[in-house]
């Protein structure tokens, strides 16, 4: 009964109508959970609250994702009205994320550009020995453009019509994805300094860290594409979610093209 009137009123009003979820109040109480846990590990207190917002967050993501590909792929709530505002939810979050790498480079060039006597007037600043830029970091560089380009062409073998190339296309892009983070993990234990070290190991290890964490969440999201892909989720005409997942590693290949010339390559 219910999604009959929501079809019914799909038709009188076009925008989407979200039905009853309980994920909105599960994923906040994770949220907060995970943030508590957190602050109170820090302080030497029990992993308990922090291992509970993790599960609850988890929880919410697979159960809250799993209700948008149903209601879109087998429902058919997603008019194009509705992908019309998700395709501006997509552009404002990434437009959020932007600024957030913002602050980053913000803190980047405001000590690189005029360093204090603290750090020895110098940038780097003194005993601080800069990974080269033409060694891993240039791999890395040439890995993050390769898989953009793999994405770009699984999405346009899809707007072809072309499955098997599409699949092909994105086991490539989440390989090369799984390769990145790898050789940032052998990056981070070559180097000889910390985060600790000065505000140039902060600035370093905060940038490129959450360089890396997205790198991680973009390879889960094309990983879900992947899986979608195979089960015949996607057509030519109906393909936000594909669309999205393409948006958010180009972002994540542009990020790290502005991380590699200014942090590895003018910083060093």
């Amino acid at each position: 009964m219910l999604a009959t009137n929501n079809k019914l009123e799909m038709i009188r009003n076009p925008f989407h109508l979200v039905e009853f979820s309980p994920w909105p109040i599960v994923g906040s109480m994770g949220a907060f959970s995970l943030t508590v846990g957190l602050a109170a590990w820090f302080h030497g207190y029990s992993m308990i609250l922090y291992m509970m917002g993790i599960l609850l967050i988890l929880l919410t993501m697979i159960q809250w994702w799993r209700d948008v590909i149903r209601e879109s792929t087998f429902q058919g709530y997603h008019t194009l009205k509705v992908t019309q505002g998700l395709r501006w939810g997509m552009i404002l979050f990434i437009t959020s994320e932007v600024l957030f790498f913002f602050a980053f480079f913000w803190a980047y060039f405001h000590s690189s550009l005029a360093p204090t006597p603290e750090i020895g007037l110098n940038w780097p600043p003194s005993g601080i020995v800069p990974l080269n830029p033409f060694q891993v970091p240039l791999l890395n560089t040439a890995v993050l453009l390769a898989s953009g380009v793999s994405v770009t062409w699984a999405h346009h073998s899809l707007m072809e019509g072309d499955r098997n190339k599409t699949i092909q296309a994105l086991v490539v892009t989440v390989l090369l994805g799984i390769y990145f983070t790898f050789l940032q993990g052998g990056e981070y234990m070559e180097t000889t300094f910390t985060i600790a070290d000065s505000c140039y190991g902060s600035t370093f290890f905060v940038a490129t860290g959450f360089h890396g964490l997205h790198v991680l969440i973009g390879s889960s999201f094309l990983t879900v594409i992947l899986i979608r892909s195979i089960n015949f989720h996607f057509s030519k005409n109906h393909h936000f979610g594909f669309e999205a997942a393409a948006w958010y590693w180009h972002f994540v290949d542009v990020v790290w093209l502005f991380l590699y010339i200014s942090i590895y390559w003018w910083g060093s």
